[in-house]
């Protein structure tokens, strides 16, 4: 305190209080450029309190999704330029749509077949044919069937007036709820734009041309189509010619058999390769007597995942012999073992080489994307043609489908590494090598390991459609139960490869813990 009685502190922190509130004050001019004193009265209004603090901006509610737009509040506006098509939809259908349309069709194509049954009608009469009570039973059907749907239409056509008065209402609804959210939604952007200034802020021109031009345009387009549904053709179907699709067809066609008259070695090569390795395993795991095989499987199921996990792997194994489905299990973990090993033995290497090097994982990545997302059926064809049908080309698409986790997951342990950790590592002495095997990979390989356990189980899931190309196994006998409507034999089957994928399982993931 001095000798007046002020306490010079608290001076400074009211001085310091408004020279904030004033600073705000400016920033929220800046950002906003129309109507400052209105948003520095919300705004002030919103960050006083934690919770949603509903206020009211007419501007929002008249203009909508255009306002949004012009805002930058795309995330905002385009869920309720949907919610007002469809109120506008509705009051379009209401007054101009004919609702009875799809009815009368209908009644068209009935009136069609009902001529038809009369002239028969009329012709077993004349013939006194037996058939006389069926076709009159018929033509009373159809008559009859023809006045219900007369009747709903003549409902249908009657319910305008509702259909309009749902679209005001909820036009209103979302008018309502636009007009109390806008200015909580604007002063959220505005505390992002505080932190980060490239953020759009103001109302430029181009952008509420755009926003309203794109959102007349929806809307309108909307109301066209379904309340004159049929009449614009261009609205119902995209503009195309067949011709596009055959010259489209003919070039993938021509180029495919370019790349396979080019490259037959290499692929025979890689083949062979394939068929080796494939070979190898199914000598071991088929050839090889089941107790032998079976013990190494309970043996390392506990050595890695437990007692318990063991017993159980064990009945599962059991069951699959009880069943007679030994061979076709030990042929699918020959084709899966075939698949992930070459996987790995690509996917680990070059997760590594991708982790530290971002344009090469930039370049890689959609490849990858496009491995794992085009559906097993589209890269099966050329794998066909390259590879033939069998085994090897059931190993290819199985590589295709389930390789991709393991580059994933390796890039991303690797990059996971602390780089204080490298660091230390470097400062004491440590080379590239010591550096990748001793610091890198120990602390990546949890994530590693999941990869390789996310490529066993994708690869697994492939069993079955690797037998649409010759792939023995236990997809077989699916593929089989899938043609005859055997259902016992598929469900057997099916447990069968839910039990390979489960003993996998607890061994990668007991090897992890």
């Amino acid at each position: 305190m001095n000798d007046y009685g002020i306490n010079p502190l608290e001076d400074t922190e009211s001085e310091a209080a408004v020279a904030y509130a004033d600073e705000r004050r400016n920033n929220i001019r800046t950002f906003v450029r129309t109507s400052p004193d209105y948003y520095i009265r919300n705004f002030e209004k919103i960050g006083a309190s934690s919770r949603f603090t509903p206020t009211f901006n007419v501007m929002a509610g008249l203009f909508g999704p255009i306002w949004f737009g012009a805002r930058g509040l795309w995330s905002w506006a385009l869920p309720f330029l949907i919610l007002e098509a469809l109120a506008f939809v509705q009051i379009a259908r209401g007054l101009f749509g004919d609702l009875a349309a799809e009815a009368m069709e209908r009644i068209a194509s009935i009136e069609g077949t009902l001529d038809l049954r009369r002239q028969q009608l009329a012709a077993a009469i004349e013939n006194n044919s037996d058939r006389v009570d069926a076709f009159r039973r018929t033509v009373d059907s159809l008559e009859a069937n023809i006045d219900g749907i007369r009747a709903e239409a003549e409902a249908l056509a009657s319910q305008g007036p509702w259909i309009v008065l749902g679209g005001v209402v909820l036009l209103i609804v979302v008018k309502l709820v636009q007009a109390t959210t806008a200015n909580w939604a604007l002063e959220t952007r505005f505390s992002e734009w505080l932190s980060d200034r490239t953020i759009r802020s103001g109302l430029p021109t181009a952008e509420i041309v755009f926003s309203a031009v794109f959102m007349v345009l929806i809307v309108c387009t909307a109301m066209l189509h379904y309340s004159f549904p049929g009449r614009f053709s261009l609205l119902s179907a995209f503009p195309t010619d067949p011709d596009i699709r055959l010259t489209s067809i003919t070039w993938v066609e021509d180029f495919i058999a370019w790349c396979v008259r080019n490259s037959e070695a290499f692929f025979d090569v890689l083949t062979f390769g394939i068929r080796s390795l494939l070979d190898a395993l199914e000598v071991i795991l088929v050839q090889t007597p089941w107790i032998v095989i079976a013990s190494l499987i309970i043996l390392l199921t506990w050595l890695t995942a437990g007692v318990r996990t063991a017993i159980y792997s064990g009945a599962f194994l059991a069951y699959m012999g009880l069943l007679g489905f030994w061979e076709a299990a030990m042929t699918t973990l020959a084709l899966l073992g075939t698949a992930a090993c070459l996987s790995i033995l690509i996917g680990i290497p070059l997760g590594m080489f991708a982790a530290r090097r971002p344009r090469f994982y930039a370049f890689i990545q959609p490849i990858m994307d496009f491995m794992q997302t085009m559906p097993a059926f589209v890269f099966m064809v050329p794998v066909i043609a390259f590879f033939g049908v069998g085994k090897p080309a059931a190993v290819v698409v199985t590589m295709i489908f389930g390789g991709t986790p393991v580059v994933r997951l390796t890039v991303l342990g690797l990059r996971g590494v602390p780089e204080s950790v490298r660091e230390a590592a470097i400062s004491f002495g440590a080379n590239k090598w010591y550096l990748l095997t001793k610091v890198d990979l120990p602390l990546a390989s949890p994530s590693i390991r999941a990869g390789v356990n996310q490529t066993i189980m994708l690869s697994l899931a492939m069993v079955v459609v690797a037998s649409l190309i010759g792939a023995k196994g236990l997809g077989e006998d699916v593929l089989e139960a899938l043609q005859y409507a055997n259902v016992g034999q598929g469900i057997l089957a099916g447990f069968s490869i839910l039990f390979c994928a489960m003993i996998l399982d607890r061994i990668v993931q007991g090897a992890r813990k």
